[in-house]
């Protein structure tokens, strides 16, 4: 069985520690089970390696973030590299074409795709070799995984079963990030939080491949990426696919990537030099990373980040919305890049 981790993104919404050049995979702001500084990477690389020990891992990613999987990564693991960045469809693609074609994975193997930026449980990580022997029994060409969900997001896609009943259903549609009242209905039928794992048989997914390129290598594809559709893999494939299947799991799962959501999982309030008057400033969050004092008093519920980047002063609440505050700060800061990694002029 072979494992792709999928590695992209800048992670703008937890600016200024997170952007193009050093994205929120890539903080070590988690602590491992030894209370050792880790990031979003390595604790899933270690947790799929605790679960699957036999899986081969493969990290999709982008040529700016090959420096830094290098430096946070060891241990046996390959590497798909994107020429661009063209969504998660080509990068699984790709990916695909590396096990098969230079790591000489067979056709009949299983193939699990997940995101590396996930926080959750051991359990749901334990999912992998259930995805992987799902495929390996015919259940469908697709299984997904899903999340039992524990409100009424709307901001994720859901996964609507034909039926609620065994460890393995069907699946009838999809709905990408419905309003509340929607999720609400969704979630009273036995609809699953989409959260980006699939898996595949290898050589299905080539058979796929080759309907939009002849490559015959990886090099030769890699060569040829622009031929590959520019969509992700759940509008160019997923809900596209005749035979897909869906895994529930119950446990969690987070997506970190707003300051609300990461602070929830930090072990210390205070990371860095700061003085909090604990008196009047409650729930509060700080993380300096410059050699130079900070002070927070008088205000609650709130996150203060301090970087060579910027400073960030938000109420947890309203810290998920900054992108755009972002983008127009950035246009203050002589020679600064976009999220984009592209010069801001």
């Amino acid at each position: 069985m072979h494992v792709i981790l999928l590695s992209g993104g800048s992670g703008t919404r937890l600016w200024p520690l997170s952007n193009a050049m050093r994205p929120k995979q890539f903080l070590q702001v988690l602590r491992d089970d030894e209370g050792m500084p880790e990031s979003m990477v390595q604790r899933t690389v270690r947790l799929v390696k605790a679960q699957s020990a036999e899986a081969s891992i493969t990290v999709a990613t982008s040529e700016d973030q090959v420096a830094a999987i290098k430096e946070q990564l060891s241990g046996d693991y390959a590497l798909s590299v994107e020429p661009q960045r063209r969504d998660t469809a080509p990068a699984i693609m790709l990916g695909a074409a590396h096990l098969a074609w230079s790591q000489g994975a067979s056709p009949d193997d299983a193939v699990v795709v997940m995101p590396i930026d996930t926080y959750a449980d051991p359990a749901y990580y334990a999912n992998v070799a259930r995805l992987g022997r799902a495929v390996e029994s015919n259940k469908a060409d697709l299984v997904l995984l899903g999340v039992k969900p524990d409100h009424p997001s709307t901001k994720y896609g859901y996964i609507v079963p034909a039926s609620t009943e065994g460890e393995i259903c069907d699946v009838s549609r999809f709905t990408e990030k419905p309003d509340k009242r929607t999720a609400e209905a969704l979630i009273s039928q036995g609809a699953l939080w989409n959260c980006g794992v699939f898996a595949f048989k290898l050589g299905w997914l080539l058979k796929l491949v080759s309907t939009y390129s002849s490559a015959t290598s990886y090099d030769d594809l890699r060569a040829r990426y622009a031929e590959l559709p520019k969509n992700s893999f759940d509008y160019e494939v997923v809900e596209r696919a005749q035979s897909v299947c869906v895994i529930p799991h119950e446990g969690t799962w987070k997506d970190l990537g707003t300051w609300d959501a990461l602070c929830e999982e930090l072990s210390e309030h205070i990371s860095g030099p700061a003085t909090v008057d604990d008196a009047d400033a409650k729930d509060v969050h700080v993380i300096n990373e410059l050699d130079v004092p900070v002070v927070v008093a008088g205000i609650s519920n709130a996150v203060v980040v301090v970087s060579s980047e910027g400073v960030l002063v938000a109420s947890k609440s309203a810290s998920s919305d900054i992108k755009g505050l972002v983008e127009t700060a950035s246009k203050t800061r002589p020679g600064a890049t976009s999220e984009h990694g592209g010069r801001v002029q």
